[in-house]
């Protein structure tokens, strides 16, 4: 930006200003030698130079800061783009270019700060005179002769110490920064860097923060105010003391009235204009905090926490923020019925991918935020009890040997383990046995029994590696109760597996994060996705048959819908996890009700009679403006 840059207006003076020639004469009038103090200024300054020259050759390299990245803020919107939160460290920062800020504002601060900004080479003789006898009047450092190069490389490189070894090494950096650097580029870093108050360190988020607009659009009065603030803005802010706001406005407006930049008229109608303020935007709230809090831990993991701290990442999600919150009603209005049963349930999780995209559409961490932060959907660890079968079933199918009308015999069966003998028991008890019957009868009617069979047919290890290509990360171990559920894995490993199920065997990994850009448009994550087949289309499309009948005739019938679904119900022993897991072609869903500690729900609970419901609920409300669409018939695809 050259001084023309600055608008119309901005006609920056050649020669001393009034204000430095009122200053000056004050300097005369105090000691009547106003020539020969300036030349005693000039000669420290210039020797104190010289001699920092030779002797401070360690300092920093100014042109470090073409490479120079501030941190930045970053920012999580929804899959239609409405802001989520804005997330930041230390610094809440939004980097802008000089042509993305408001020529009224460039003005203003170059008035109040540095109007001699276009002439100098980094230091201001004029303003080295004034401040050199001011503090030689008080006997210390009580006035500074900053000007925005200066003040730059101040808060880039120095300490905030007010000593001459302080001030001699700021002027030498400024004149290096002014060799490197032109006049626009160190005003661009300067309005980017410095504090405006309210943890907000960079123009543009001071700008929404104060006056809820971008700094394109500040107009005179706003951009007054904000160039008022660099002083101090804390002592400034309209928020804290909009008296003294204003009063300082009113100083900035006169100085550019002095300067000729605006008319007398400006000064006397800007200074009269009330602010319309916004409020501080630096730490406010997630709009969905189990989503943002989900996204940052899988930026984490994918860019590694320091690329993150670093900031300016423009996240997309794959959430849709009124989905969402429906979510969230959905569970909170379930929970409520379950409490209104008699039931023991602190939490319900709820974990929803879409199958065609593996993208995450909704994701409740707990019934509410505000008292538990805890996101039990990705965290929490869980028996998912017999809505793990389908894994086993799978496989079965899978291996070429087993259809669903295949025979089974449901009678007792017991083991040699290390602690002794397992023997496996139904949900009915010792006596509950139904002899034989098919493996479709066995997974609808949720027999135990048949299940550990399979297991030990197909091989744990097996079903283990199908858990683990279905992208089930939590510890499996090939033990005999595997297909039963008896380790813990969470409700968006089980959505992703079983929405995996539902595109008949298409699989990418879940995912909250659609793309990432950086605040200078770059794509870092393009996260469209790219499924690979990696179930049989023959096994997957039977499973899924099977466990449509869940829903149509077995143990999940109170998760019916009105439409073609499939799904299984999941009742750990002494009903501490009930769950249950479904999926139509557009939409997997798994929920888990259940307590912290770990301590049974209710006697009877069953996840077929008190976890559906809570599922049915939730896909009412999302597919109710959805077409019905129906899975493939198993004889479309060859046998294994």
């Amino acid at each position: 930006m050259s001084s023309k840059t600055l608008g119309k207006k901005t006609s920056l003076p050649t020669k001393p200003n009034p204000l430095f020639s009122f200053s000056l004469g004050v300097l005369k009038a105090a000691s009547g030698t106003v020539l020969g103090i300036t030349m005693i200024g000039s000669a420290i300054v210039a020797g104190g130079l010289v001699g920092l020259a030779i002797s401070f050759r360690n300092l920093p390299d100014v042109r470090v800061l073409r490479n120079y990245a501030p941190s930045e803020t970053n920012y999580i919107y929804d899959v239609k783009g409405r802001l989520l939160t804005s997330l930041h460290g230390e610094a809440n920062r939004e980097i802008l270019t000089l042509e993305q800020i408001s020529p009224e504002l460039k003005r203003a601060v170059i008035a109040v700060e540095d109007s001699d900004f276009y002439q100098h080479r980094g230091i201001n003789p004029y303003s080295i005179g004034r401040a050199v006898w001011a503090n030689y009047q008080k006997g210390g450092v009580s006035e500074g002769a900053s000007t925005i190069t200066m003040q730059l490389v101040k808060n880039l490189f120095l300490t905030t110490e007010r000593t001459l070894t302080r001030k001699l090494a700021e002027a030498i950096l400024a004149i290096r920064v002014e060799q490197v650097f032109t006049k626009d580029e160190i005003l661009e870093m300067y309005l980017n860097n410095i504090y405006w108050g309210h943890n907000n360190y960079g123009v543009q988020t001071a700008a929404e923060t104060y006056f809820n607009k971008s700094a394109a659009e500040l107009n005179l009065s706003e951009a007054a105010m904000m160039a008022g603030l660099i002083q101090a803005p804390e002592q400034y802010s309209p928020f804290l003391n909009y008296e003294a706001t204003k009063r300082r406005q009113g100083a900035v407006i006169e100085r550019m009235g002095v300067l000729g930049w605006i008319t007398a008229e400006e000064v006397a109608k800007t200074k009269k204009e009330p602010l319309l303020l916004g409020k501080p935007t630096a730490w406010r709230t997630s709009k969905l905090p189990f989503i943002t809090e989900a996204v940052v831990a899988e930026l984490e993991e994918r860019f590694s926490r320091e690329k993150v701290l670093q900031g300016g990442m423009r996240v997309q999600t794959t959430i849709d923020l009124y989905f969402q919150k429906m979510a969230e009603k959905s569970v909170k209005d379930s929970h409520k019925r379950l409490l209104g049963q008699g039931l023991r349930a602190d939490q319900i999780a709820l974990a929803a991918v879409d199958p065609r995209t593996h993208f995450v559409k909704a994701l409740v961490g707990g019934v509410s935020h505000d008292q538990s932060q805890f996101n039990r959907a990705m965290k929490s660890r869980r028996q998912p009890g017999s809505s793990f079968k389908p894994f086993a079933y799978y496989v079965a199918f899978a291996s070429g040997k087993y259809t669903p009308d295949t025979a089974i015999n449901d009678a007792p069966v017991k083991y040699r383990v290390p602690s002794g003998w397992y023997r496996p028991q139904n949900y009915g008890g010792k006596k509950d046995f139904a002899g034989k019957m098919s493996l479709r009868a066995s997974l609808i009617q949720s027999r135990n029994i048949p299940a550990v069979k399979i297991g030990r047919s197909v091989g744990l290890e097996r079903i283990i590696e199908i858990c683990r290509a279905l992208g089930i990360k939590s510890p499996l171990q090939p033990v005999i109760s595997l297909p039963l559920g008896s380790i813990g894995v969470t409700p968006l490993e089980m959505a992703g597996a079983y929405a995996t199920f539902a595109s008949n065997g298409w699989h990418s990994d879940p995912t909250l994060i659609l793309q990432v850009g950086d605040s200078k448009g770059n794509v870092l994550l393009d996260n469209q996705p790219k499924p690979q087949q990696i179930l049989d289309p023959w096994a997957t499309a039977n499973l899924t048959s099977v466990l449509k009948g869940v829903i149509a005739e077995g143990t999940g019938k109170n998760a019916n819908i009105g439409r073609t679904a499939a799904g299984k119900t999941g009742t750990t022993s002494s009903e501490r996890d009930i769950w249950f897991v479904g999926y139509v072609p557009q939409l997997a869903t798994a929920v888990w009700v259940g307590n912290d500690d770990y301590k049974s729900i209710g006697k009877g609970v069953t996840g077929g009679v008190h976890a559906a419901p809570v599922w049915r609920s939730f896909m009412l409300k999302a597919l109710e403006d959805k077409p019905v669409k129906y899975f493939p018939a198993p004889s479309k695809f060859p046998r294994p």
